[in-house]
């Protein structure tokens, strides 16, 4: 699949995706989070082009969503989904489901989401949720104690780009090599030409070592999972909470992780921590050991009374001798043990081994000197020794950790996803308990196996959009099939019919639970759904809106059209004969319409067929309230508000001019 072809993806787009590892794969898995490690790729674009990506695997080309209000009811049911997730991950992931008109696409995304209502939302779960975010790529660790070597510039540029942690250098011959090996802790020369190298120092030769980035730059490994460390704790805990199978071994993980310090480093391991010690406090060890020593010759003097024969003594200053050589001359016994407690605390300060305590020793030993002095050359060496030793150490610790965690990289991508897919999952098995939905049966053009009529039938349909408690809604069943005019009394449920009809077969469309106890809802291409205008327009707007229903109705089959007190638009007479035209056209074209109108009557009237009229039924005022049936009544021309006012006062007060009233409704 070219990514160009993808909706919504061009060459800029593409060039980023590019820098995946599988960049098709990955956008067609429609993994959010994956899709926005491209660059510049934030979540809400991965979301449009995962969405893209589906509906090119679908031949989706259609666009469900004809109007703003139908629009604007997905969103509503969009949120009602998001409101349910912990992660912003799984929020944008639910933007991946749209109304769509492909059959395929709906039985996939109604084979998700039907998998989904059957997982338990657990309180334990959701707080594990809290800490799971989707897996983060940390910069470049730039590595100084280590470097690439080689004699080939196509090498060269090769191993700059596959390896931006280490500095790569050019050699032309062993002793560029040897030079190299006096700068850096480690030398790892890529060319086969090298083999059998030997010089001083560590050095490798490995050709192979752009192949194998664990082993040349174990802190790369190491850095992703400092960096992600509380991600993947999150996802273990998730999987622990939920009883999930994890795609990685969680002891191990946590383990590896336990040897893992946040800036990647290597933690735990005592040789490495006595090196790294040694080399810090080698500066203050040298100065206290050389405080020791000066303490010892000062307490020798204190103890001894030290005399020189005048012959001597003129002989010395002769010679030039300082006062250090004329104590030298009394006190060399006392001067080599105040050295030799110098060296030893210096060794047990710094804890070194054998071989390093004969580095150093060479910090003290030179001529005898009161303050006691030390070889900064030798101190230097020492350094040097220490920080190589700290160094080749760290970088074994790190291989081995880094061979540890390398076959976990991808388990825990997975692990992650799991985690954050579960949240997708979990919202969905909210939205569905919190509003007791069930799973429509979403039916093609033709109709159901059985036989039966196209459009949509609701049972049980309880509408989430309204304001008021989803437990004092009045649950509603209603079907239509044809161009039908929805009339009822004010206040009484008509523009909320309509409303949970669009938002039952925008869910459906979805692939998504629907609140009703049992729905069919037809395959729709469209859906155009018009709210109630704000008062009568004038002469352009009028003319416009009429312009989009001559359009509405050229080829309308297969849509659903939903249009609430369309007579508002103009004066009633003339709004009557409007909508009777056009529901005549809706009718020849056999697509599904509901109009909620005041004028069922007079657009009945006008109408060259016989239009389907349901109605809203009230029993009457009480208290000066209406008591609605809420569910529509088929083939039923509903009374309106003031016919039920007159009748009421007719019942009350009685008299002709009441009953005069009621007989001309």
């Amino acid at each position: 699949m070219e990514l160009e072809a993808i909706p919504g993806v061009g060459a800029k787009t593409a060039a980023a995706l590019r820098e995946l590892d599988d960049p098709v794969a990955t956008v067609e898995s429609g993994d959010v989070a994956a899709i926005a490690r491209a660059p510049g790729v934030n979540e809400a674009r991965a979301a449009r082009i995962a969405r893209g990506a589906i509906r090119r695997r679908h031949g989706d080309d259609g666009r469900v969503l004809a109007t703003d209000r139908a629009r604007e009811v997905y969103r509503e049911a969009i949120d009602l989904l998001r409101e349910r997730t912990v992660t912003d991950y799984a929020a944008k992931r639910l933007e991946t489901f749209y109304p769509s008109g492909s059959a395929s696409r709906i039985e996939e995304a109604q084979s998700f989401a039907a998998a989904a209502t059957e997982q338990e939302p657990d309180p334990a779960v959701r707080e594990a949720l809290a800490g799971v975010e989707p897996l983060t790529d940390p910069p470049t660790v730039r590595v100084r104690d280590r470097c690439l070597a080689t004699a080939d510039a196509e090498t060269l540029a090769r191993a700059e780009s596959a390896v931006p942690e280490l500095s790569v250098e050019t050699v032309e011959e062993a002793r560029d090599v040897s030079e190299l090996a006096r700068s850096y802790a480690t030398v790892i020369v890529l060319d086969e030409a090298f083999a059998g190298l030997d010089v001083e120092g560590d050095v490798h030769v490995r050709p192979d070592a752009l192949e194998t980035p664990a082993e040349t730059v174990p802190e790369r490994l190491l850095a992703f999972f400092a960096a992600n460390r509380e991600r993947l704790e999150a996802a273990a805990a998730v999987h622990e909470a939920a009883d999930l199978s994890p795609a990685a071994d969680l002891d191990r993980l946590r383990d590896a992780l336990a040897r893992l310090d946040d800036d990647g480093t290597v933690v735990g391991d005592a040789e490495l921590d006595r090196l790294t010690a040694a080399v810090d406090d080698l500066d203050a060890a040298v100065s206290t050991a050389e405080s020791v020593a000066d303490d010892r010759l000062r307490e020798a003097i204190r103890e001894r009374d030290v005399t020189i024969e005048g012959t001597d003594f003129l002989s010395l200053v002769e010679q030039g001798a300082r006062v250090d050589s004329l104590l030298d001359r009394e006190l060399a016994d006392e001067y080599d043990e105040a050295i030799e407690r110098a060296r030893e605390h210096l060794a047990d300060a710094l804890r070194l081994e054998p071989g390093e305590a004969e580095l150093a020793d060479r910090v003290f030993g030179g001529d005898p000197s009161f303050p006691v002095e030390h070889e900064e050359s030798a101190v230097s060496r020492l350094r040097t020794e220490l920080s190589a030793a700290r160094d080749r150490r760290a970088a074994r610790l790190k291989s081995e950790l880094a061979s540890d965690l390398g076959d976990l990289r991808e388990p825990v991508e997975t692990l992650v996803r799991d985690a954050l897919e579960l949240d997708v999952e979990l919202a969905i098995a909210r939205f569905a308990r919190d509003f007791d939905c069930v799973m429509p049966e979403v039916v093609g053009p033709e109709g159901t196996a059985a036989g039966d009529a196209k459009g949509f039938r609701i049972e049980g349909g309880r509408s989430p959009l309204l304001d008021v408690d989803f437990a004092d809604v009045e649950p509603i069943d209603y079907a239509v099939s044809g161009a039908t005019l929805l009339s009822g009394v004010n206040s009484g449920g008509k523009t909320s019919t309509l409303d949970l009809v669009a938002l039952v077969v925008v869910l459906a469309q979805m692939g998504m639970p629907v609140p009703a106890e049992s729905a069919t809802v037809e395959r729709f291409e469209e859906v155009h759904y018009y709210a109630k205008s704000q008062g009568t327009l004038d002469a352009g707007a009028f003319e416009a809106t009429l312009r989009d229903f001559g359009d509405l109705v050229e080829g309308a089959d297969g849509r659903l059209v939903l249009v609430d007190e369309l007579e508002s638009i103009t004066e009633p007479g003339a709004s009557a004969k409007i909508i009777a035209g056009i529901l005549e056209a809706l009718d020849e074209q056999d697509a599904t319409a509901v109009f909620v109108s005041h004028l069922a009557r007079e657009i009945r009237d006008a109408a060259d067929f016989e239009v389907a009229v349901d109605g809203i039924e009230a029993a009457g005022l009480v208290d000066g309230e209406l008591r609605v049936n809420r569910s529509p009544k088929k083939g039923h021309l509903a009374r309106s508000t003031p016919e039920l006012i007159v009748e009421k006062l007719a019942d009350d007060r009685g008299g002709d001019f009441y009953g005069d009233l009621l007989e001309k409704f």
